[in-house]
């Protein structure tokens, strides 16, 4: 028979992948809370508790008793940290987890990260944070300065991708508290200044952003390593951009790419540029032929080696640059076949952009109440959840989209928007 809470472990993680609650494994043949008890290792099973479980899971009673084949949490993690690029098993490693006794917080907490990291690049943003908050409890048991930062800012990065705002800022607030109390790497205290950036940003909170932007550009970025120190350009373009100086933000984001020309690391490359090509299609006027130009260096390889989120990004920006360049047939088709696909795995923050789009574009090709019923409703929940600059920009859309109804809009019987204009991009390196 094999022990708690080893017994409870498996029990665990044997029903959740089956998707099934508690009630629903344990049907009338069992309460939830002897159930409850079994899992959290504070009962033994009996022999007919566990045929009548192994029998619900539809597995042998083995699968739930016999000692458990798998090698150590220590031992998992060797063969991750060991493995070719790509081939490592992390399914393995998340079984060693939940059957870890945790006799080794620290390896513990290797795991959990790696873990979180491997759920961020595919998008899976709740497991994500699941495994990010066991990081930030564990930080706090180990006492080491530097996980507790690494924790608290990955896990204000994660917050803000599921679109709780107010969270993420106390998590980043924490964390560049913590990093500048203990005079920690400049690594460790620029992430978790422009991780805390960001999130002002999207709260509205543009003065406290302006503020810290000042702070990472006088004394962080000229001493910041070059991958670092382009992420940083990035930010500083980006409040630039919304400060309405437009030439410190092109210079930004010239100085961030300027800094990656290479392509030693090919995610960042990626990133980078969509990153870019974003900020110029949220200028005013948008920077087209900017935007165009990062977007297809990004999309020369995001297929081969982008991750999963990184591939919907690029294609979101696609169909939102075809729309600033007046071809709303394509910018329908690639939004359409992205908000059709089974997993849709970009951030809260582009997944609403994405759906303004789709709104403008009903709009404009005649479904006008279904257009604005949508973007309204895109509006309160924006605002609701604290994402006031998100919230603004649908706000904005809506009035922009209405306002273009009253211009020519078909040509040939295809509708397009009207197109700002390309001065400035011709006009730039």
């Amino acid at each position: 028979m094999l022990e708690q809470p080893h017994f409870g472990r498996r029990l665990k993680r044997l029903r959740l992948e089956r998707g099934l609650s508690q009630a629903g494994l344990v049907g009338d043949g069992m309460s939830t809370g002897y159930l409850s008890r079994l899992e959290s290792g504070e009962r033994r099973p009996t022999e007919r508790a566990t045929a009548y479980l192994a029998e619900r899971l539809g597995v042998d009673a083995s699968a739930l008793i016999d000692p458990a084949p798998q090698r150590s949490l220590t031992c998992e993690l060797a063969a991750v940290l060991s493995a070719p690029s790509g081939t490592c098993d992390m399914a393995a490693l998340g079984r060693a987890v939940e059957e870890d006794a945790g006799d080794d917080p620290a390896a513990r907490w290797q795991a959990l990260w790696l873990l979180s990291r491997a759920a961020g690049r595919l998008g899976d943003y709740p497991r994500e944070r699941g495994c990010l908050l066991q990081l930030v409890q564990l930080s706090e048991l180990l006492e080491v300065p530097e996980l507790r930062v690494r924790s608290y800012a990955q896990y204000a990065r994660c917050l803000r991708a599921l679109g709780d705002m107010c969270t993420a800022e106390l998590a980043a607030a924490q964390a560049f508290s913590l990093a500048r109390a203990g005079e920690l790497s400049v690594s460790d205290t620029t992430g978790a200044l422009m991780v805390l950036i960001g999130i002002e940003v999207e709260l509205g909170r543009l003065d406290a952003a302006a503020r810290h932007v000042d702070e990472l550009e006088r004394d962080w970025l000229p001493v910041a390593a070059p991958a670092q120190a382009a992420e940083g350009w990035w930010t500083v373009a980006m409040i630039r951009g919304r400060q309405g100086d437009h030439a410190a933000a092109r210079t930004g984001l010239e100085t961030a790419l300027r800094l990656l020309e290479g392509r030693d690391d090919l995610t960042l490359w990626i990133r980078l540029r969509a990153a870019a090509a974003a900020a110029a299609l949220e200028m005013s006027p948008p920077r087209l032929a900017a935007a165009e130009r990062w977007l297809t260096e990004a999309a020369s390889v995001v297929d081969l080696i982008g991750t999963p989120v990184q591939v919907q990004e690029v294609r979101a920006l696609q169909a939102q640059l075809a729309f600033h360049r007046g071809r709303t047939d394509e910018a329908r088709a690639i939004s359409g076949a992205l908000l059709a696909e089974e997993e849709v795995r970009l951030p809260y923050r582009d997944r609403v952009r994405l759906s303004v789009l789709d709104g403008r574009l009903m709009i404009l090709s005649g479904r006008v109440d279904e257009g604005i019923d949508l973007l309204q409703r895109l509006g309160r929940q924006a605002a609701e959840s604290q994402n006031l600059d998100l919230a603004a920009h649908v706000w904005q859309s809506l009035a922009q989209t209405l306002a273009d109804l009253r211009l020519p809009h078909t040509t040939d019987g295809a509708d397009t928007a009207p197109q700002p204009s390309d001065e400035a991009d011709r006009a730039s390196p």
